[in-house]
């Protein structure tokens, strides 16, 4: 197994060695513009899915929070994996594998009736529990200025704009709710028609409209019957529009510099797009 789990650090393959002795690598699920390892596995407990993440991950430990905190009503039903071991030093976990496919690039994701699904799950989900952040703006406002801050590509007419916003943004807190943190096409799985969901290693309390960003900027922009299935599912549409707006600018700025990071060219691009039509009359 060693020899299988060689992209594992010493202490990783010790781990998955106590828990999963029998492990044999199926498939390599990795993405590989980050450190973060996926692993799909046999074993006698069956097919189970092993991520391990870098030194400098932190998505490792958010995702077992999600596990432990917020994910119960999903795993009861089968519309999220069970967590079997975790350990946020390590950051290494292992979950069972969920069936299905990456929903992303087939038909259901131009089927009306995936997005009502995934709005109902989403509901569900921000709905277990809600709590005030009592600096919530400030560290949004902050995490935006960091990223500026950092190297990336944004046009200094644009980037002088956004810093110019950031002066308006309110202080203070928010009410915040389990969120996935990635909420699109390409972290749900279809499966017999059914939405499944994955991938909560960006997972935390914040604002509710957080999880609309991945979808408005992408899917419901192409089909409007996307984002008119999703928002019957959810129950409600919370984004309102200077709060939206700020999530807007956040996203865009943070995609742009993070993919600039990772080297993910056509991702970058999207950022980049995202904030020409945010300043668009910047230039």
């Amino acid at each position: 197994m060693v020899d299988e789990l060689s992209r594992l650090r010493p202490e990783q393959r010790d781990l998955v060695a106590r828990w999963v002795p029998d492990a044999r690598v199926l498939v390599d699920h990795s993405w590989g513009l980050v450190e973060t390892v996926v692993l799909e596995l046999s074993s006698l407990h069956g097919r189970l899915v092993l991520k391990a993440g870098g030194p400098s991950d932190g998505h490792i430990e958010r995702e077992l929070r999600a596990h432990r905190e917020w994910l119960r009503p999903w795993v009861t039903t089968g519309h999220a994996p069970e967590l079997l071991y975790g350990d946020a030093e390590a950051k290494v976990l292992v979950t069972r594998y969920l069936p299905g496919r990456l929903l992303e690039g087939t038909p259901a994701q131009d089927d009306p009736d995936a997005y009502r699904q995934a709005g109902e799950l989403l509901a569900a989900y921000h709905g277990q529990m809600s709590t005030y952040d009592d600096e919530w703006h400030d560290k949004f406002r902050a995490r935006v200025q960091r990223s500026l801050d950092g190297p990336h590509r944004i046009d200094p007419e644009i980037e002088e704009s956004v810093r110019a916003e950031l002066a308006t943004w309110p202080s203070g807190g928010s009410i915040v709710v389990p969120t996935h943190g990635d909420w699109q096409p390409r972290n749900w799985l279809i499966d017999g028609g059914v939405v499944r969901v994955i991938d909560f290693g960006r997972a935390d309390l914040r604002p509710p409209t957080e999880d609309f960003l991945r979808l408005a900027g992408q899917d419901f922009s192409r089909d409007p019957r996307l984002e008119a299935a999703f928002l019957d599912g959810y129950g409600d549409d919370p984004r309102e529009p200077e709060q939206w707006r700020r999530d807007l600018v956040g996203q865009a700025v943070g995609t742009a510099v993070w993919a600039y990071g990772v080297g993910d060219v056509e991702f970058e691009r999207f950022g980049h797009r995202r904030l020409g039509s945010l300043y668009a009359s910047v230039g």
